[in-house]
Formats: C-alpha cells, sequence, structure tokens
C-alpha cells in the first residue's frame, strides 16, 4: 500500500484481512515491523491497520521537533480512515499514545489493550515510587546524552538493555532490525525533549468507560508495574493482566498466545 497523506505527513501503512478495524501501534525506535508474527492471527478475525508513526523508517521525518500530540492526531485519522470506532492495541510509547487517543478521543476507541505505557509521570507524585521514577531517568539519561551527541550505537545499545535486559543487543535483536533502530533513534531523542511524552490526563482518562486491557511481563523491568496499577486504578473499565514468562515485547516472543489473549478480549468486551 502506498503512503497516504495523514495531517499532511506522509504515512506508510498497511492493511489486512477484513472485519471490525484492530490498528496496531508501535513503540519507539521500531515500526510497522515489529508487528509481523502477530498480523496473521490477528488478520484472520480483524482488518489489520499497521503503520510507521511520523518520523520513523518509511513515514515522512520533518526536520522540527516532533509531540506525543502529534502521534495522538495520526492515530486519530487512521482510524477514522479506517472506520471509527475501532479496537486500538499499543505496545510502550505506542501504547502511551492509545492511552492519550482514548483519554482524548474516546469516540474513536471500541476497546483498548497496552502494554507497559512508559508514563512514568504517575511515579513522582508518589513517595511509594518516585524512587522508581528517580531510577528510570537515571538510566535513560545515558542513552540521552550519547543521542544528543550523534552516537547511535551506544544509545540504542543501551535502550535495548535496559528494557530487555543485559546482552540483548547482541543475542536477541537482528540485524535487520538493528539497522531500523539506529535510523529511527532521532526520533526517540524528540519524544524523550517532549515534556508530554511521559504525561497523561488522569482525569479525561477516568471518563473512559470503554474496555481496556493493561498488561505487562513477568519478566520485564520492574519500572514498568506500577505505571500500570496505577492505570489500573483509574480507569473505570480495566483489566490488569502479568504475562508469565514475557518481557516487553509478548507481540514477538509469544505471538500466538498474545494473539489469542487479545484476540479473546476483544470478543469477551463485544458480547
Amino acid at each position: 500500500m502506498p503512503n497516504e497523506d495523514i495531517n499532511g505527513v506522509s504515512i506508510y501503512l498497511e492493511e489486512y484481512g477484513s472485519g471490525d478495524p484492530l490498528v496496531l501501534v508501535h513503540g519507539s525506535w521500531t515500526d510497522h515491523m515489529e508487528w509481523p508474527f502477530t498480523v496473521p492471527g490477528f488478520a484472520q478475525r480483524f482488518r489489520v491497520v499497521i503503520y510507521d508513526r511520523r518520523g520513523h523508517s518509511q513515514s515522512e521525518r520533518l526536520p522540527t521537533q516532533g509531540s506525543v500530540h502529534e502521534d495522538v492526531a495520526d492515530l486519530a485519522a487512521i482510524i477514522e480512515r479506517a472506520g471509527a470506532p475501532a479496537h486500538v492495541l499499543g505496545n510502550s510509547m505506542g501504547a502511551s499514545i492509545s492511552l492519550r487517543l482514548a483519554a482524548e478521543r474516546p469516540e474513536l476507541v471500541r476497546t483498548l489493550s497496552v502494554h507497559e505505557p512508559p508514563l512514568f509521570d504517575f511515579l513522582r507524585d508518589d513517595p511509594k515510587t518516585k524512587p522508581i521514577a528517580e531510577e528510570t531517568n537515571s538510566r535513560i539519561l545515558p542513552v540521552i546524552n550519547d543521542l544528543a551527541a550523534g552516537n547511535r550505537d551506544d544509545g540504542a545499545r543501551r535502550f535495548i538493555e535496559m528494557v530487555l535486559g543485559p546482552g540483548a543487543w547482541d543475542n536477541f535483536i537482528p540485524d535487520e532490525a538493528k539497522r531500523t533502530l539506529l535510523n529511527n533513534a532521532p526520533t526517540f531523542l524528540d519524544e524523550t525533549r517532549d515534556p508530554e511524552t511521559l504525561k497523561i490526563d488522569t482525569q479525561a482518562l477516568a471518563r473512559f468507560e470503554r474496555p481496556v486491557l493493561l498488561t505487562g511481563g513477568s519478566e520485564s523491568p520492574p519500572f514498568f508495574a506500577p505505571v500500570l496499577d496505577k492505570l489500573a486504578a483509574v480507569l473505570p473499565n480495566a483489566t490488569r493482566k502479568t504475562l508469565a514468562g514475557d518481557g516487553h515485547l509478548p507481540h514477538i516472543t509469544h505471538p500466538q498466545e498474545y494473539v489469542a489473549l487479545i484476540t479473546e478480549f476483544i470478543d469477551s468486551a463485544s458480547s
């Protein structure tokens, strides 16, 4: 499928299957190829839309500072193009964007499934979780410094091993994926420079009444679970699940089980 004009920016999209629209939103550094192991399973039931977020891979990268508000507006336009309301599934930064959409444009979202959104501002105002937020910030700062200095290789390695564990860059990430991560590194720097990236309007989110599935991996870094717990306390119709044996990328490490989980959630929410 050729690129589409979304809010004046050339955005790369692909569609598979038929049925109710299911839009998949990838995380930082990556692109639509985050989803290849899950698309065939989802496409048996849904019209699946995957895309490269602005600034990533085959989508247009503007020379100006990007913002999470632009990402949310792009997702809204993609859902309107696909046929609203849609089921929305986001991972990591894609999960944050999806939650923001639910808060700002609830009429566009039929169900919402999110895995480990990095909304760490949730943690700063609570004395119990503030140390986790501070530690997370101290670990991400060297990544930002590497990228700001033009050192994409070290920055990407630091980030991947922070999220996926020591040795992940050498032992888990294929060469093609490494090239994607290095190419998209400037967009991650944009995200870290946007003061809104780690925040969300909790009052608006509390008004979102559609079903939400909040997932985290049992093997993930400890800074994601407190965010999910706080989201579960805010959202009025949320289900919180810990995926045993999974980490930050269940759609890659256990795709069949992940497709089954999301499909079961959507079916249950739609019945």
